[in-house]
C-alpha cells in the first residue's frame, strides 16, 4: 500500500537587518559590540541592525533597530541584499544604506560599547562577523568611485 506523505513546512527562517552607514567623508558606521558570551559575534565591530520580530519587515525592523540601539534617524534609507549569518545566528539578514553626517560620539548608545566611524581602508585591522564583512565588501565594490 502507498501512502502519500506531503514534506512538512519549513519554519521561516528568522530575519535580521543591519545598515551601512556612511557619512560626507565615506566612512563608515560601525558598532562594537558588548563582549558577552550569550550573543552572537561578541566583542566584534558590527553594523547596527538587529532581529525582525515576528511579522515585522526587515525595513520596519531596521528603522527600530537603529532608533532603539543608538537614537539615529537616517537618511535615504535603502535596501540593498542579503546574506546568511552562516556561523552565528543563522539569520538571513537584510543590508540596507543609509546616509548620517553626525558625530557618532553624542548618539545615546543603548546596545554595544561604542559607535565609531571608520575609513574603508582602516576595516581589515577590525575583528568583524564574516558576513558583516561580505556585506560591507559587497557595498563598497558596487560603490561608484
Amino acid at each position: 500500500m502507498h501512502s502519500e506523505t506531503t514534506p512538512a513546512e519549513e519554519p521561516a527562517a528568522a530575519r535580521g537587518a543591519v545598515a551601512i552607514i556612511t557619512n560626507r567623508c565615506g566612512e563608515l558606521l560601525l558598532h562594537l559590540r558588548d563582549d558577552l558570551p550569550a550573543i552572537a559575534w561578541p566583542d566584534q565591530w558590527s553594523l547596527l541592525g538587529g532581529g525582525c520580530d515576528p511579522g515585522e519587515s526587515p525595513a520596519t525592523a531596521i528603522v527600530r533597530e537603529l532608533d532603539e540601539e543608538a537614537g539615529l534617524t537616517a537618511d535615504s534609507l535603502t535596501e540593498l541584499f542579503e546574506i546568511r549569518d552562516e556561523h552565528g545566528s543563522g539569520q538571513i539578514i537584510t543590508f540596507f544604506a543609509a546616509f548620517w553626517d553626525g558625530d557618532e560620539t553624542r548618539l545615546p548608545l543603548a546596545e554595544g560599547v561604542k559607535l565609531q566611524f571608520f575609513a574603508p581602508e582602516h576595516l581589515d585591522i577590525l575583528t568583524i562577523p564574516p558576513y558583516i564583512r561580505d556585506g560591507i565588501n559587497r557595498f563598497l565594490a558596487a560603490r561608484p568611485s
